[in-house]
């Protein structure tokens, strides 16, 4: 059956004190699409968050910010699939993953929650895992388990260094790209491009 993308839903905190940290990646990247397309986000009380809508006819496309803060992201997601009539597989959640590098992305169809607050809620309110994510990649504060463990919080919670904007620049535009061919080519071949996306600094070629 071929995936109809209808609903794209970012994930992260609400609130002002958290715009630019890791765990909002989620929202940077519905916020770039706002920005570059010239729609804007409003309040929807009934949705637990901010909604928008771009494009018309099949094209057009709901999009979704949770205010719910990252721990109750489900109650959102649930809210707005109940409204618009959407099911699981007709939506993508762009969420930060600490397990994939700074400029890597990966596409999957379902999974587990990966130690993932907002999946963690999102599967336990839609009742299944079987729903299309997109992993974006924000590293993770170290190699020693132990050390990850003491240091997750401060990191997800933190901003990207200055050094580190040419790459979150170049892969929110990444991610944009890897939602329209969703939209235009299905999972198998949009997955395709995502999952073999790899920031290349300028330096570095």
């Amino acid at each position: 059956m071929a995936h109809q993308l209808s609903l794209v839903v970012g994930l992260g905190n609400p609130g002002s004190k958290y715009d630019g940290t890791r765990h909002n990646i989620g929202f940077m990247a519905l916020e770039r699409l706002a920005r570059k397309e010239g729609f804007s986000f409003r309040q929807q009380a009934k949705l637990h968050g901010l909604a928008a809508d771009t494009g018309f006819g099949d094209q057009r496309l709901r999009l979704l910010m949770p205010q719910t803060f990252m721990n109750d992201s489900g109650r959102s997601v649930r809210a707005a699939l109940d409204w618009y009539g959407f099911q699981p597989e007709d939506i993508v959640v762009l969420v930060d993953d600490m397990d994939l590098p700074l400029g890597r992305l990966r596409l999957r169809a379902q999974g587990s929650a990966g130690g993932h607050n907002g999946l963690r809620s999102t599967i336990q309110h839609l009742g299944t895992p079987v729903f299309p994510r997109l992993r974006i990649g924000i590293g993770a504060p170290a190699e020693n388990p132990a050390e990850r463990r003491a240091r997750t919080v401060s990191h997800v919670l933190g901003p990207f260094s200055r050094a580190e904007q040419p790459c979150v620049d170049a892969v929110l535009d990444a991610v944009l790209d890897g939602l329209d061919r969703l939209k235009k080519q299905g999972m198998e071949r949009a997955g395709t491009w995502i999952n073999g996306f790899r920031y290349e600094s300028p330096s570095a070629t």
